[in-house]
């Protein structure tokens, strides 16, 4: 099976742009390509386009990369522009990156949508330069991308809350690629694997929220996880075609609440009902039609989880969830033995159900 090109996000491509501006500000007038660290410390080569700085302003662009990733923002040019003065690196978006307008992202309502790592990214990219060449000020940093705001139409944006253009995204600073057939044909490889080699249990998880939960919170190598993106349905069905005896699914609550209904592929462009499936299982716990609207009104499955707690339903609500959830799996599973964890970011572990004894034999044998 021929390897898929990894791309990288808005985020280290905004990050790159941002150090290319910061290094002609520090005199090298002659930028082609600059070489900036992910936050798994990979280093990676960008090619400079649009350079020019005038007095202390400079600005720089990155074409976006995605790879063999179908990503609506592959080939948009994610321009910086740094200029020095006052103190700290002050970053804002400018032409066609998105402003919040709701509550509920990593960022407060009114700021342009460049996420925290991505931010984090910039900021000691530009630093980095600036101490390396003994300037000692400040700067500005504003992020625009060309084309922007008519791409943020064809995204999740504007259901978010988001106006104006494309958020600058990124946690690893890596796109993964997310072909279908390829992601599948993964799944498939690496839980054959696991039955070559007498396992008889497979730990599951979405993707990298999972595994840092599996890391943290449960004290497991997350390497031990097979990762199924969007196909839980399909990582089933594997399962059960590779001949294991049980799986343990691990997930966010903002991709396993979609099981409650059944939705099996995850990804928002299939389905997303997140909040529908929260605001039905609030309805039949006795919810008021105050807490209805308010759920429905929220951006994420987090914000959500806060409208619950507000109105005492937390509980009773993720304990309807995971009888849902449990259903379907069941349904999917057919006779194979199932157990599955839900959490939030914020609220930890939501619920588990299935049936612990296949917990019980995937952990014994991930810890070993």
């Amino acid at each position: 099976m021929k390897a898929l090109k990894k791309g990288y996000t808005t985020g280290t491509c905004a990050a790159a742009a941002s150090k290319a501006a910061a290094l002609m500000l520090a005199g090298d007038r002659k930028i082609n390509s600059v070489k900036i660290e992910l936050p798994g410390g990979e280093i990676v080569s960008f090619e400079i386009e649009a350079a020019e700085a005038d007095g202390s302003r400079a600005v720089c662009a990155v074409r976006k990369y995605s790879g063999d990733d179908p990503d609506v923002t592959n080939g948009l040019l994610i321009y910086s522009q740094v200029t020095m003065g006052g103190n700290g690196i002050r970053i804002d978006g400018g032409e066609g990156v998105g402003r919040i307008t709701k509550p509920g992202l990593q960022r407060a309502v009114g700021e342009a949508a460049i996420n925290n790592v991505p931010r984090r990214m910039i900021h000691d990219a530009v630093k980095a330069v600036f101490e390396e060449n003994g300037i000692e000020c400040g700067a500005e940093v504003i992020i625009s991308v060309q084309g922007g705001e008519e791409t943020a139409k064809k995204t999740f944006n504007p259901r978010l809350g988001i106006t104006g253009g494309i958020s600058i995204l990124g946690t690893t600073g890596i796109v993964e690629p997310m072909s279908t057939k390829a992601l599948i044909d993964t799944i498939d490889v690496e839980l054959r694997f696991l039955c070559s080699n007498n396992r008889k249990y497979a730990l599951i998880t979405p993707g990298n929220y999972g595994r840092d939960h599996i890391k943290e919170s449960m004290a497991i190598d997350p390497d031990k996880a097979v990762k199924c993106g969007n196909y839980i349905g399909d990582a089933i069905d594997l399962s059960i075609s590779n001949g294991l005896m049980g799986i343990t699914i691990v997930g966010h609550i903002g991709k396993l609440v979609k099981l409650a209904a059944g939705i099996m592929n995850t990804h928002s462009s299939n389905a997303d009902a997140r909040m529908e499936i929260i605001c039905a299982a609030a309805a039949v716990c006795g919810a008021p039609q105050s807490a209805a609207r308010e759920i429905m009104d929220c951006v994420t499955t987090d914000d959500a989880l806060s409208v619950l707690e507000k109105y005492g339903l937390l509980r009773s609500v993720m304990d309807r969830i995971s009888d849902r959830i449990d259903f379907y799996i069941n349904k999917r599973c057919r006779g194979m033995s199932y157990a599955f964890i839900v959490f939030s970011n914020v609220y930890g572990e939501l619920c588990r159900g299935g049936d612990m004894r296949a917990l019980e034999e995937t952990l014994k044998e991930v810890s070993v």
